[in-house]
């Protein structure tokens, strides 16, 4: 199996994994029973980081919309940072 550094490993490549036999070598049921489930977690995260990054780009979104509305909304009076700050 070929892996080139930079590409992110894919799950169908994990799936289709070849592996030289050799004499008392590894259960081939086992590595790919073993492959299988790296595989299927691979797939999880990779929704789940498509998920996290859908709902990051919602919020970046949602946030600019809400500066755009409160540009102008700063207060202007000088002393209002003397006169409401928080006292214990």
């Amino acid at each position: 199996m070929i892996y080139v550094t930079g590409e992110r490993l894919q799950p169908h490549q994990v799936r289709v994994a070849a592996f030289d036999t050799r004499w008392r070598g590894l259960d081939p049921d086992q590595v790919h029973a073993y492959l299988n489930q790296l595989a299927d977690e691979l797939d999880r995260l990779r929704r789940e980081l498509t998920t996290a990054n859908s709902e990051a780009e919602r919020i970046r979104q949602a946030l600019r919309q809400w500066q755009s509305r409160h540009t102008g909304c700063r207060n202007t009076d000088p002393d209002w940072s003397l006169n409401n700050r928080w006292r214990p």
